[in-house]
């Protein structure tokens, strides 16, 4: 289905909601094809293609709210899951914040191209992708007699969406991933580690498709017979792979939703420092070709480029039009774009380097932490690092702490950022955190 196409059903259906009785209508019509491919222990294990087409309906019915999907585009067939909708909608109870944004806050059409389509994935065949995967598999397949199992990953996806509101938005995009990973799983005489390497892009000319399965087998051998260690404080670097996850519940206590819900450790501490000097995070819609640009989002509001924390003081939380209202807070986006932290000038092997005693996290096993108070508890595994030389892994140790003061204990930024992620986030390295172990 072309775009022209899309928006012309779009209209078809706003127009017949607005005549059968909804003050407002919003209608998005995606579109993806995917592609995944497993080779495990020489064999192909799974090889998959999948295409969808579907249309979500967002229904404003005399104060009260619903959301609609179907795959069945027919005319005929769509006229009348929208009426069966709206006359659903009328049982629901009234909700007065539900409405669609503000016009003005609207995507007007006057952006450039992000630069975040691949044309030329349609025309790469099977055989190409199998053999990427193949490839990566060999680096580690049999290389060393411990290894239990190798798996090697190939993934593409093109989608491309239209959205229309019925009070004057209109917006459509279009973008485009492949990646390749790698996991390793080994038997040591105590223990069973696996890890795993991955490199994705925008575009597959510019994709790394070797020394993938290289460096999974490389971190899977590292962590091999681990050992806790005396509980107490320690300074912890927590690499680029793993540091998404420590990130999250701050994340999570950015969002409205949680703010509403005094779900958030957050609440209250706008225009006020949260962490350390040396943390400064940008949300930055605007990089061509980046995993997360975008000219509006999900509710077709403008991307606009904003700081989230500058220089550890909380500037902007995400807050997205429904809460918004609730909150009394003007609307900026409930969804992130590329997240920026600013990088430091040391790489992570040279902050290993630099002390004395330290715990290297790269991976974290299960835990939580509160939204309300922050309070968390997370297993890790890493190694205990010496005079810049591992002495040994570690796993089944904890973490524990509380996320309002975590931050402030951040003590130096890496500079290795990945960048095939829309979290662009390097290593970091944390003094005096609590360890529990023996």
């Amino acid at each position: 289905m072309t775009t022209d196409e899309k928006y012309k059903l779009a209209d078809q259906v706003i127009e017949h909601a607005l005549k059968n009785g909804a003050q407002q209508v919003s209608v998005s019509i995606d579109e993806s094809r995917r592609n995944n491919i497993e080779i495990r222990n020489k064999q192909i294990d799974r090889l998959t293609e999948s295409n969808t087409l579907g249309l979500s309906l967002s229904l404003y019915v005399d104060k009260k709210y619903s959301a609609h999907s179907t795959n069945r585009l027919k005319k005929e067939d769509l006229l009348k899951f929208t009426s069966d909708a709206i006359a659903a909608t009328r049982y629901l109870a009234e909700d007065e914040f539900r409405m669609l944004p503000e016009p003005e806050l609207y995507y007007k059409g006057s952006g450039s191209d992000m630069g975040k389509l691949d044309k030329s994935l349609d025309a790469v065949d099977a055989k190409t992708k199998i053999d990427m995967a193949t490839k990566i598999h060999d680096e580690a397949f049999g290389l060393d007699e411990r290894i239990i199992s190798v798996s090697a990953y190939y993934s593409d996806g093109i989608s491309n969406s239209v959205m229309v509101a019925s009070n004057g938005f209109r917006g459509d995009s279009a973008d485009s991933g492949v990646s390749l990973s790698a996991s390793v799983s080994m038997k040591g005489e105590t223990s069973r580690p696996s890890d795993y390497w991955y490199e994705n892009a925008i575009f597959l000319n510019k994709l790394i498709k070797t020394g993938i399965g290289k460096k999974a087998l490389e971190r899977t051998i590292r962590k091999l017979d681990p050992r806790k260690i005396k509980s107490g404080r320690y300074a912890m670097i927590v690499d680029n792979m793993a540091i998404g996850n420590l990130l999250d519940p701050f994340y999570n206590a950015l969002q409205a939703s949680s703010l509403y819900l005094k779900q958030s450790f957050l609440a209250g501490k706008l225009d006020k420092p949260v962490g350390s000097k040396l943390l400064t995070i940008i949300d930055d819609p605007s990089i061509p070709s980046a995993p997360g640009s975008r000219l509006f989002d999900g509710e077709g509001l403008a991307s606009v480029k904003r700081p989230i924390l500058e220089n550890g003081v909380l500037e902007n939380y995400y807050i997205d039009t429904y809460y918004g209202r609730k909150l009394g807070m003007k609307p900026t986006s409930g969804s992130n774009s590329n997240v920026i932290v600013t990088p430091g000038t040391r790489d992570m092997a040279t902050m290993v380097n630099s002390l004395k005693k330290v715990i290297l996290v790269t991976g974290f096993n299960g835990g939580n932490c509160n939204g309300s108070t922050g309070d968390f508890s997370y297993g890790v595994e890493g190694f205990l690092v010496e005079d810049g030389k591992i002495v040994h892994p570690i796993n089944e140790m904890n973490i524990t702490g509380n996320m309002n003061e975590l931050f402030f204990n951040l003590a130096e930024v890496g500079n290795d950022i990945k960048e095939g992620s829309s979290f662009r986030i390097p290593s970091m390295r944390f003094e005096n955190i609590d360890f529990s172990g023996i």
